[in-house]
């Protein structure tokens, strides 16, 4: 009886932990060094993978993506990548195209604007057709939202054309990647329209949220975050390694014996994103984190 009671209180705790496991979401696109994606997907560590980024769009500008030495664009050099997304999505990792970013010229100027740019996104990288898809016939899981710049309106009408494509076939996700400090200066609005399914959120560059020692003030603003975003899973964004970010980087032990607990009884806790791949290489972040996430 007392081995039978072990055996279900084993199963209890699995239980509860289980349904509290997050996922890491990792970027992978501007670094050469940083191995291929379907090496990426092979490490078994994440479960979204953001390529980062098409940084030009909008504004009548022919749309570009931007994957750093990984391959060039301008020759259609980046199509070759559709082997290595179908390998990543048969393992049940979703792949997201990352627009954005914060170096990039990109700019919405009206709703007509978002509707063009939706429309380019859903033939080139999603369920449409086109000639010219950057990375091949692969049809990614959807679009993640950096936007650092340009500008705060229209965003909002960007997730409304995009989240209508969800009805011919294969659901398009929409994630997002706003600064910690409440409300995101430029995705705001945007993530108030409750379209998006997984918002990672930037602890980091941001003093006045992130960690720095103390766990108050991410706390704080990891509770506005949740309690105001209507949003399927928010995800504690952190930079991979110190040098990955100007400030915020979290050492491995504080994370998981004072972060971590401190966040995950939040029914909308979704693990870690990490910034990003290379960086992750070099310090082995997300193996050290992986069984706490």
């Amino acid at each position: 009886m007392a081995y039978q009671l072990a055996i279900l209180s084993a199963m209890m705790l699995l239980l509860a932990v289980g349904s509290n496991a997050g996922g890491i979401a990792i970027y992978w696109g501007q670094n050469g060094g940083e191995g291929t994606l379907a090496e990426t997907c092979s490490t078994g560590n994440y479960a979204f993978v953001n390529l980062a980024f098409l940084a030009t769009f909008g504004n009548g500008q022919p749309p570009m993506i931007n994957l750093a030495g990984h391959c060039d664009p301008y020759s259609n050099g980046c199509t070759n990548l559709t082997t290595d997304i179908k390998s990543c999505q048969a393992k049940g990792i979703k792949v997201m195209l990352t627009i954005g970013g914060a170096a990039g010229s990109y700019y919405l100027t009206s709703a007509a604007d978002a509707k063009q740019v939706a429309t380019y996104l859903w033939n080139n990288f999603l369920g449409g057709k086109s000639s010219t898809r950057p990375l091949g016939e692969a049809v990614l899981d959807g679009i993640d939202f950096d936007i650092e710049g340009g500008t705060t309106q229209h965003w909002d009408d960007l997730a409304r054309y995009l989240s209508k494509y969800s009805s011919q076939g294969k659901k398009v996700y929409l994630t997002a990647a706003p600064q910690c400090p409440f409300p995101d200066a430029y995705i705001g609005t945007a993530l108030k329209t409750g379209l998006f399914d997984y918002v990672w959120v930037q602890f980091y560059n941001n003093p006045p949220c992130q960690y720095s020692g103390g766990i108050t003030s991410l706390e704080d603003a990891w509770k506005q975050w949740t309690a105001e975003i209507p949003a399927t899973k928010i995800f504690l964004g952190l930079p991979a390694s110190p040098a990955a970010a100007g400030s915020g980087y979290i050492p491995v032990g504080d994370l998981t014996s004072q972060v971590l607990p401190a966040i995950k009884g939040s029914a909308k806790y979704g693990g870690v994103m990490l910034w990003d791949k290379y960086y992750d290489d070099q310090s082995g972040y997300s193996s050290s984190i992986k069984s706490h996430v």
